[in-house]
């Protein structure tokens, strides 16, 4: 079983920082992931996927891409300002699916609940960090957990295992709670992405 391998890694302030914004997954849902990524692997022709080590899975609201490590007090402020009178939520594990369906790249599990929140808090992160120069990302926010990536030259051949788990898999029981949201850090390594969290902002319903 291939995973994406995270590590720890430190913020070096004369670097660019690749940033994303996102709501990070509590223990026990991250070990329902693992037990699921588990199940899945197991299932005929599905051995050769790249698997996404499950505390580095999370609900990604927007990419921000590379910033100056010394520019990151706005977006900070904005970040915290983006939770102004969202209260905390619940989510819960959907269904599997794939992007792509002849060719998929990315086998993943969506999110249910309270998605009118969830794309209300969406909606203020974008509305935050607009005027600091990262524009309204155009296709439409897909709340999804990225379990697994399919490398291009195999994509074809797992298609209709793929499909076929999708189908008749049953995925877990797991509610997430959604009680703040953090600015990430993304290092990307050979051994795959690591993730650190920079701050973290609290929802509450209280308007500032």
């Amino acid at each position: 079983m291939t995973f994406d391998s995270p590590r720890e890694g430190t913020v070096d302030s004369r670097d660019d920082l690749r940033l994303f914004v996102a709501i990070e997954l509590p223990g026990e849902v991250r070990t329902a992931l693992n037990d699921l990524q588990h199940e899945l692997q197991r299932q005929p022709g599905l051995n050769a996927l790249r698997w996404v080590r499950p505390e580095g899975i999370h609900i990604t609201l927007k990419f921000l891409g590379e910033r100056p490590a010394d520019h990151r007090m706005p977006i900070d402020v904005a970040v915290q300002n983006a939770v102004a009178g969202i209260p905390p939520f619940d989510l819960r594990l959907g269904r599997l699916g794939t992007f792509g369906d002849n060719a998929p790249r990315v086998l993943w599990i969506d999110v249910e609940g309270d998605i009118e929140t969830l794309q209300r808090l969406q909606s203020q992160v974008e509305r935050e960090l607009r005027p600091l120069g990262f524009p309204t990302e155009k296709r439409p926010f897909s709340p999804h957990l990225t379990l697994a990536r399919i490398q291009p030259e195999r994509s074809r051949s797992v298609a209709a295992a793929l499909q076929r788990t999708i189908a008749e898999a049953a995925p877990p029981t797991a509610v997430i709670p959604v009680r703040q949201i953090a600015l990430m850090k993304s290092d990307l390594r050979p051994t795959g992405a690591v993730y650190t969290q920079l701050l973290a902002a609290p929802l509450t319903d209280a308007t500032p």
